[in-house]
């Protein structure tokens, strides 16, 4: 599987997003600060940043991005929040939102080692859509990483869970009451943008 190996705090800056989105609050860097306000940015260069911006926060790579965004104009509705609505459904998000991981790599690997279930069943696909009702747990290897276990303890960091997720922490567990809206999403994108990229 491809990787973007590029330093973290790095790439956030060159996409204008906090370190913080992806769970990395302790990471910032002021290289070269005035680097890009030299240059103005054609149009094409602006519609690509938030694409890449999508695709970095949520681990995505270019041919599964395109199948989200065909997936969205399909459905009924804005295709940008179509769009947003597809990637915040992804397991390995929502393990993360529900603070299951201190950042969304960890999430995806957990997700990847089979440490959580889907309504009972072992999922290991980080890419796996989350629908309303579904139940989203610690498999029983995953209550034997001490990672996991710590995020629940009583030391633990506070968690800011979305509304439309509900945590139950003494179960190791959480739920999907209903799927993102718009005003769900708590970073910076300007989704219409990515619509008019592929629109071309």
């Amino acid at each position: 599987m491809a990787k973007n190996i590029q330093p973290i705090a790095k790439r956030c800056k060159a996409l204008g997003i906090s370190p913080a989105v992806l769970g990395y609050a302790g990471k910032n860097t002021t290289r070269n600060s005035n680097k890009n306000m030299r240059r103005k940015q054609s149009e094409y260069a602006i519609q690509l940043k938030e694409k890449q911006k999508l695709k970095f926060i949520y681990g995505v790579l270019e041919k599964q991005f395109r199948g989200y965004f065909a997936e969205a104009e399909r459905r009924q509705g804005i295709t940008g929040d179509n769009l947003l609505q597809i990637l915040e459904c992804r397991l390995d998000s929502v393990v993360f939102r529900l603070g299951f991981a201190s950042t969304r790599p960890e999430a995806r690997q957990l997700v990847n080692h089979a440490h959580f279930t889907v309504n009972g069943k072992k999922v290991d696909i980080p890419s796996y859509q989350v629908k309303v009702g579904d139940v989203i747990a610690l498999s029983d290897s995953g209550k034997k990483v001490a990672r996991i276990t710590e995020l629940f303890g009583p030391d633990a960091p506070h968690i800011s869970v979305p509304q439309w997720l509900s945590r139950d922490a003494a179960n190791f567990s959480g739920e999907v009451v209903r799927l993102p809206g718009r005003e769900d999403i708590d970073y910076e994108v300007q989704e219409h943008l990515v619509v008019e990229y592929y629109s071309k």
